[in-house]
């Protein structure tokens, strides 16, 4: 593994985390909580979280550095030459969710992954990178929209003109609930599984998807975190929170992969809203504001 600049990525990924929780207490007013953990098989993190703010109802910012013995399931799934080696992993992962139902809830991730060469084995390191940025409004609005996809669009026109058509394809289809026939949200950008390049490529296109999320999402929460909201609003909130909570305990990659490490549980799960429900065969009212949402569940060209 040290053949890697594995220390110059996770420099990255530690100033990413600090630099988003210091533009988020400066957007909350108030400080994140910091959490420091060691993982028993190898390696730890540190969690940046806040919960029950003023803007944020529930932050979560963290950085992992995780190492294992052998790939779980997750991880050696489509990739069965590399079951049985050592690995380790390297993240910043963070989902926020507002109070305010017209705020949307965004999710960010970087990360690298690198599967051990085998002693006695003629083969080398294997790494891949992967991340994304996605964005979940409740009450949506065009402009939100349009400016979010022409960061991440923006972000990733220096790497090809081909990354970010062919990424965002790849957030619209893996942020799907099929039991639902809807998209989470409106999308992004999503990859992994990303070397063909070589690893200096690889590497400077995950810190612009990094580098990407304070201009898109920031913009966003100032100009509507401000806007009145009644109990209305924030029902309806927790019902759409209920189709997140159903993605990431069912579909989502990053969690099947945390728990079958042997991850953090608290670490994996503060990307849950505090709270959310669900309802028998509810639909909104036609012609509602909140009936406004489901045409933007299905994918569309935004830029």
């Amino acid at each position: 593994m040290n053949a890697l600049p594995v220390a110059t990525v996770r420099d990255y990924l530690t100033g990413l985390q600090a630099r988003i929780v210091q533009a988020l207490e400066a957007a909350e007013g108030g400080p994140f909580r910091a959490d420091e953990w060691a993982r028993p098989e190898g390696g730890g993190g540190l969690s940046r979280l806040l919960e029950g703010g003023q803007l944020f109802e529930r932050a979560g910012v963290l950085f992992s550095h995780v190492k294992g013995t052998k790939l779980p399931p997750s991880a050696s799934a489509h990739r069965p030459e590399l079951a049985g080696r050592a690995w380790e992993a390297m993240g910043v992962s963070m989902v926020l969710h507002p109070r305010n139902p017209y705020v949307p809830t965004t999710h960010m991730n970087v990360r690298m992954f690198v599967a051990a060469a085998r002693p006695g084995h003629d083969e080398a390191d294997i790494f891949w990178f992967g991340g994304g940025i996605d964005l979940t409004p409740y009450y949506p609005f065009e402009e939100d929209a349009r400016h979010f996809h022409t960061v991440c669009r923006d972000a990733l026109a220096s790497h090809g003109p081909d990354y970010y058509p062919r990424y965002k394809r790849w957030c619209d289809e893996y942020f799907y609930l099929k039991h639902r026939n809807e998209t989470r949200g409106i999308g992004g950008v999503f990859f992994d599984d990303l070397n063909a390049p070589g690893f200096d490529a690889s590497f400077a296109l995950t810190r612009s998807v990094g580098d990407a999320f304070l201009h898109s999402y920031l913009p966003i929460v100032e100009r509507r975190r401000g806007m009145a909201y009644t109990e209305r609003e924030r029902d309806f909130q927790a019902y759409r929170r209920g189709r997140y909570v159903e993605f990431n305990l069912v579909f989502d990659r990053g969690t099947l992969f945390g728990l079958q490490s042997g991850g953090r549980t608290e670490s994996i799960l503060l990307s849950m809203p505090p709270m959310a429900q669900w309802r028998y065969d509810w639909h909104p009212e036609p012609g509602s504001p909140e009936a406004e949402l489901a045409p933007y569940l299905t994918p569309r060209d935004w830029v």
